[in-house]
């Protein structure tokens, strides 16, 4: 076990920090922390061993974010060139443990972006099946997106370089999309920035580099906007811009019908959250039955020249929308001192 700790801590992480330098051409150049990790368990020695390389802002420990990873079946017979994640996420401000639906979530949304990008898993299409009876393996192979068998037969014929450089490529795809924020809900995405206003000097380990500036917000919602007047349109509604003056976004009208529309755009992949202020809520309570949400989700950005423009789109149009039938949770509060008179000085 001293031997094989050794092989795997010292070894193995140092023949993957040596091909570093290679490895960094498959990343963007905001990529510049990459690093290199080996585990085989602490005090008693896990079944399945592991090494992996990551950005430290991206995956700042093995619980959090994707990283490329070597796990070892537990019987030697082949090593996994995968990309997996960690056992936690960020939700509300906070990181929170995941579940195994969760987890599926998270390994489809990453096979989702590289099936964009590549139009195919391949080469890493193969089963992980690391052979082990220990509950921690079992979460490895549950948390693994895609991955790559090599058989321990073929270790000395086959060229690894080359599918790791492939793996590093499709976490460097990953990355960009979770720059975008593409993996959190719309909601998750506001909480976030709620948290770093109200805790600023809070360690945001993990977070360096994500989300959006106010510019590139402020371009997202114009383009939700417009493609929500458009669809408005084409259902038959005429629509007044409201964003600025009201508590709602659109006024849409049609046959005598009026309804207080709200808007949301998001570069989220996922739309089960969005954030409203109280007054908004407060409105779709009062006038149920009268309002409704259009979420425009999957808008993608692009930076030519350092200004952001928006284009593509999904819509949910959520007409006559009953808030009630989604849950309300608090993320934030105005705390505010009672006035007490009697203790007011002169």
């Amino acid at each position: 076990m001293q031997e094989r700790g050794h092989l795997i801590r010292s070894v193995l992480a140092g023949e993957l920090r040596s091909r570093l330098p290679s490895l960094r051409k498959a990343f963007d150049s905001v990529f510049d922390d990459l690093a290199v990790e080996g585990s085989d368990g602490i005090g008693r020695k896990t079944e399945a061993p592991w090494v992996r390389v990551f950005s430290k802002a991206m995956s700042p420990t093995p619980r959090e974010g994707f990283y490329l990873v070597i796990h070892f079946a537990a019987d030697g017979s082949a090593v996994f060139i995968t990309v997996g994640c960690g056992s936690t996420i960020w939700r509300g401000g906070d990181l929170r443990p995941v579940s195994d639906d969760e987890l599926k979530t998270r390994t489809s949304w990453a096979r989702l972006i590289v099936q964009q990008k590549w139009k195919s898993l391949i080469p890493f299409d193969d089963e992980i099946s690391l052979g082990a009876k220990a509950p921690l393996p079992r979460t490895f192979e549950k948390a693994t997106g895609f991955a790559k068998r090599i058989a321990a037969s073929e270790l000395n014929t086959t060229d690894l370089d080359l599918p790791l450089f492939r793996a590093a490529e499709r976490l460097n795809e990953i990355y960009l999309a979770q720059i975008e924020q593409r993996d959190l809900s719309p909601g998750d995405q506001s909480a976030d920035e709620i948290s770093v206003i109200a805790k600023p000097l809070r360690n945001r380990a993990g977070k360096q580099g994500r989300g959006l500036t106010a510019k590139e917000r402020q371009v997202i919602e114009r383009h939700a906007m417009a493609l929500a007047i458009q669809h408005l349109l084409i259902n038959g509604y005429e629509s007044q811009d409201t964003s600025a003056t009201k508590s709602f976004d659109i006024l849409a009208k049609r046959a005598g019908e009026e309804l207080l529309v709200e808007v949301k755009g998001t570069t989220s992949d996922f739309c089960d959250s969005v954030l409203m202020t109280k007054n908004e809520v407060n409105l779709h309570r009062t006038h149920k039955g009268s309002t409704g949400l259009i979420i425009v989700s999957k808008i993608r950005l692009s930076r030519d020249n350092g200004e952001p423009t928006a284009t593509g789109g999904e819509i949910e149009a959520l007409l006559c929308w009953d808030i009630d039938e989604w849950t309300s949770d608090p993320i934030a509060f105005q705390v505010s001192r009672k006035t007490n008179f009697s203790n007011t000085r002169n």
